[in-house]
């Protein structure tokens, strides 16, 4: 068979030498909406089935979109989805994080008053240092660690998704990944359950209850939510501690870039610690969201949009990146990257009690 000159041919060796014509591997197709599409729609249909059972059965719909994308993880193999379920993935999660300064302002941040604070700060700390230790403990590395205790610490699934993106995919494989995400949802759900009627038979009052749900619930909806389950007032408190948690997703990317380093960076070796400190646009978005909306302040409507459309695409996200999530790789991993997320969980609580019970009048 003869070759045409425009098509130059490919060549490879084996081991002894022999010369043989390799076979040409097709360059990736185009990203365009065209491309998109299919895994676009799959992921959108996961998703609103996840939406529609936490409606109905009372489940989170962070933990359903989980599941469900892990049972449609064969999905992905189908060539066609894969760009789409990429995009999903990527940048739904940073447009999500990106609407929850909308949710924020300077002045509630500064109505807690700076003992309540510092008492946040050191349920936060607790967080990470008990996810760091356990992460050690079953050997799963420092940045499991750093992912569990952040996310933990913050806002749950968001700050998850906004970790990964500072630690990489060449530091922390998405298999651990996604089964920290599944242990924070399923701690989150717990939380919901148990904190309020802990609250309750400890006999704290509003505000003490409503320190403790917002100081150690994971999501922010079913922090806000389990705080409105208790009292008004101390649904207006978690309401309040929930987002000045938020409020510090930024300082600590930040932090957390600082002490890593950039991802990938391999013998280029580290850069300054000025550049290292940089923030991904959509955290510097948040953060100027958030300005905005303390000298602004959005009408109730906006923000309660902001909200909707906040959980609607990191529900998304979370839903792409578990149909994308190898199986094989999840059942090698184990019971082991939970340690860190259940480690974490049980030393916020401990400390939010402490603190709720000491300083919250």
């Amino acid at each position: 068979m003869k070759r045409r000159d425009s098509e130059p041919a490919l060549y490879a060796g084996d081991l002894f030498g022999e010369i043989y014509q390799a076979q040409q591997v097709e360059p990736p197709a185009p990203v365009t909406p065209r491309t998109l599409a299919p895994g676009l729609v799959t992921c959108l249909i996961a998703a609103l089935a996840a939406m529609w059972l936490a409606e109905h059965y009372g489940f989170p719909a962070i933990l359903l979109g989980l599941l469900i994308g892990l049972a449609l993880n064969f999905l992905s193999e189908h060539p066609a989805l894969g760009q789409g379920l990429d995009f999903a993935a990527r940048h739904f999660l940073r447009f999500g994080i990106v609407l929850l300064g909308m949710q924020v302002t300077l002045a509630q941040i500064g109505a807690i008053g700076w003992l309540p604070f510092a008492g946040l700060l050191a349920i936060m700390a607790s967080a990470f240092g008990a996810a760091l230790l356990g992460a050690r403990i079953v050997g799963q590395g420092r940045y499991a660690g750093v992912l569990a205790g952040g996310a933990t610490a913050i806002c749950g699934a968001s700050a998850a998704l906004a970790l990964y993106g500072v630690i990489g995919r060449d530091r922390l494989d998405q298999s651990r990944f996604t089964i920290t995400l599944v242990g924070i949802a399923l701690a989150s759900a717990l939380a919901l359950s148990l904190y309020p009627l802990i609250a309750e038979t400890l006999g704290m009052n509003d505000a003490q209850a409503g320190y403790l749900v917002g100081a150690s619930i994971h999501d922010v909806a079913q922090a806000i939510g389990g705080g409105y389950a208790i009292s008004d007032e101390a649904g207006a408190q978690a309401t309040i501690i929930k987002l000045a948690r938020v409020a510090l997703l930024a300082p600590v990317v930040a932090l957390v870039a600082l002490w890593l380093g950039e991802a990938g960076r391999g013998e280029a070796g580290p850069r300054p610690a000025w550049r290292r400190i940089s923030l991904p646009w959509f955290i510097v978005a948040f953060l100027l969201l958030v300005v905005v909306n303390s000298f602004a302040p959005m009408p109730d409507g906006f923000a309660e949009g902001g909200l909707a459309g906040s959980k609607f695409l990191l529900l998304l996200a979370v839903t792409a990146t578990a149909m994308r999530s190898q199986l094989s790789l999840l059942i090698e991993a184990g019971w082991r990257p939970l340690v860190p997320v259940m480690a974490a969980t049980l030393a916020s609580f401990a400390t939010a009690l402490l603190v709720s019970a000491t300083l919250i009048g």
